[in-house]
């Protein structure tokens, strides 16, 4: 909100939450019936197409998000290098409330204004008459009105919610108070309602003007540099008649410069341009895509997965993933993202954040949890791994992380298989297992004596059991071949030995688990049992009686930038112990790799990762129960 808000700052229905679209459902209803039902004389296909017209803003608007996320994690012809937060995708969340909006205002004077129904597609002095509209009026006094907002005592009130982001995302370009978007669509409908009044309105006038609008502003917000030099080098005076991005972005940097709306006309006729306008667009335009220090490599996991990345929707990306049912009624866009991926097969930027002077990227594998299992598809992903390890070999990263399935054992032996193919690599390979190992150990309860470990014997599993029975915890399986391979792997000391035992009365409280735990596993748990798991994929929560750890990961310091995304299913702020093993083998400027059945110490590893800033979700739960 603003810092004082004003009267009219909250929309009217706020209250209803996402049942606010609940509002358009009269409207479409009557418009549709008309369409379909009625005879063709009666039929009106401008209120028929008004829901599409919606749906195509949301669509357009949410290309510009994709776009400009990428592009940013990239850095080249990035305007404003800083980061974005929590706070502000929270903020920024209701940007949809402005084509609803729209949308209720367009369906009543469709139904009010005669000249507003049953338009014909095409009318050319209705366009040549929006176009010279808005270049007079519409500008002229939205410079004024942008003037007056940055008075202190609208500014205060309204227009300061708007500039809270200081860092702009395309959709930053409709986050304003409800009152400020009354005065926005009083001023816009005027091309719209000129025509309708003089009986020259056409679908394309109104949809297009309405598009234009929509595209000027999420491309002025969208903090990447789009327009080019030769441009106006072409064209000198067009620099008078069309704004760019870093224009625009001055503007939320200096606050009392470029106020004009797409035409900087008015800027230099009353001296508010920028000086530096000229200067940072050519400053944008040259800067290079950047080099991360380290990349984690992730990859897909469910094919709606695509919409919780940081890429996909902002306000999904910015919570835990969790299945969401209204993304079943999506399936033709998941179903094209899918084609799409197969299609290109590249290895892509999901996002970008920096921790000091340090650079980190996340780069994401266009394949899904399934193919992973699947032996037709296991050539094709270490492919893939093993050009991403080489492209960030080549462009200098120093540390690449291997998450989720991309270091499975079958796969490439925990990443062993590219390492010992390219024994000159400069970049270290890096599967995080001895910091997951450290992290599952040190969520284990104090005074513990017994845990009873469940699931696919990984490399951190063994190394789980070969840490526990050291420090003289019993460790007990329930399976017979479980306890035969770990016996393989401990030593012959009879003291780990007495400590590894086969348990089929599942007594134990503490259970650390893995990818192969099954429901009926889970039902012979004892009540009040806690499920700590040391894989990098969550279990099902069958039980309501027992509690459930995160996977590895740990709280991140506060001074990681431009983190507004939550990694898969884990909390904000968080990352898993894969990802942060990549971070701290990069400071520590550890020079061997990290992969195969090899191992670092691990306390070693714990007590750097703490150093570094790297926190236990232990302590933060135990902040959050003293809080309370």
């Amino acid at each position: 909100m603003a810092s004082t808000p004003g009267i009219l700052s909250d929309w009217p229905w706020k209250p209803l939450g996402t049942f606010k679209y609940l509002l358009l459902a009269p409207f479409v209803i009557r418009s549709w019936y008309g369409m379909l039902v009625k005879d063709e004389s009666e039929r009106d296909v401008t209120a028929f197409l008004i829901l599409p017209f919606l749906l195509w803003r949301m669509l357009h608007n949410q290309i510009w998000i994709t776009l400009s996320r990428h592009r940013t994690a990239k850095g080249n012809a990035r305007i404003f290098h800083k980061g974005i937060e929590f706070d502000q995708v929270d903020r920024e969340a209701n940007w949809d409330d402005q084509i609803l909006f729209n949308g209720l205002l367009y369906y009543l004077a469709n139904w009010t204004f005669s000249g507003a129904s049953r338009i014909p597609l095409w009318r050319t002095d209705g366009v040549i008459m929006a176009m010279l509209i808005h270049a007079g009026p519409v500008e002229f006094l939205y410079y004024w009105l942008h003037r007056a907002l940055h008075h202190h005592f609208l500014y205060s009130r309204y227009h300061s919610h708007h500039h809270s982001s200081i860092v702009t995302e395309p959709i930053t370009s409709v986050i304003h108070p409800f009152a400020e978007h009354v005065s926005y669509f009083v001023l816009f409908a005027i091309p719209m309602l000129t025509s309708v009044f003089t009986n020259t309105a056409s679908i394309i006038t109104i949809f297009g003007y309405v598009t234009y609008i929509d595209f000027m502003n999420n491309m002025g917000h969208c903090n990447f540099e789009i327009v080019p030099k030769w441009l106006f080098s072409i064209f000198p005076p067009l620099k008078y008649f069309m704004y760019t991005p870093s224009f625009h972005s001055l503007h939320h940097t200096q606050f009392r410069t470029n106020y004009s709306l797409f035409m900087p006309f008015y800027d230099y006729i009353y001296g508010t341009i920028d000086k530096n306008s000229d200067q940072l667009h050519d400053s944008a335009l040259k800067r290079q895509e950047e080099t991360p220090d380290v990349v984690h490599l992730t990859h897909l996991t469910t094919p709606k997965s695509i919409y919780h990345l940081r890429l996909g929707f902002s306000s999904l990306a910015s919570k835990p993933y969790q299945p969401k049912w209204y993304l079943f009624f999506m399936w033709p866009l998941t179903a094209f993202s899918m084609i799409l991926t197969w299609i290109c097969g590249r290895t892509f930027i999901v996002e970008e954040n920096r921790l000091d002077k340090l650079k980190l990227q996340t780069w994401a594998i266009p394949k899904y949890n399934f193919q992973y299992s699947l032996q037709s598809q296991k050539l094709s992903i270490n492919r893939m791994i093993e050009k991403a390890i080489l492209d960030a070999d080549k462009k200098g990263v120093k540390v690449l992380s291997l998450g989720l399935m991309n270091q499975g054992e079958e796969l490439n032996i925990y990443g062993g298989l590219y390492v010992s193919k390219h024994p000159k690599l400069k970049v270290k390979v890096v599967d995080g297992s001895s910091l997951a190992v450290a992290v599952v150990l040190n969520s284990i309860p104090k005074g513990t004596t017994q845990v009873l470990l469940r699931g696919k014997l990984t490399k951190v599993a063994c190394a789980l059991a070969f840490k526990l029975c050291h420090q003289g915890i019993k460790v007990a399986t329930m399976h017979k071949d479980d306890y035969v391979r770990l016996k393989n792997l401990l030593d012959r000391s009879a003291t780990k030995l007495t400590n590894l035992i086969i348990e089929k009365s599942c007594t134990q409280k503490i259970w650390l688990v893995g990818d192969e735990l099954t429901q009926k596993e889970q039902l012979h748990a004892p009540k009040g049992t806690l499920f700590i798991p040391y894989s990098q994929f969550p279990p099902k929560r069958y039980r309501k009686d027992c509690s459930y750890h995160c996977t590895p990961a740990m709280l991140i310091p506060s001074c990681v930038e431009n983190v507004h995304s939550c990694e898969d299913w884990l909390p904000r702020r968080v990352m898993s112990a894969w990802r942060i093993a990549g971070i701290v083998h990069n400071l520590e400027r550890w020079s061997e790799h990290e992969c195969n059945y090899t191992m670092k110490d691990i306390d070693k590893v714990w007590h750097s990762t703490l150093q570094h800033g790297f926190q236990s979700l232990n302590a933060l739960n135990s902040d959050k129960e003293q809080d309370e």
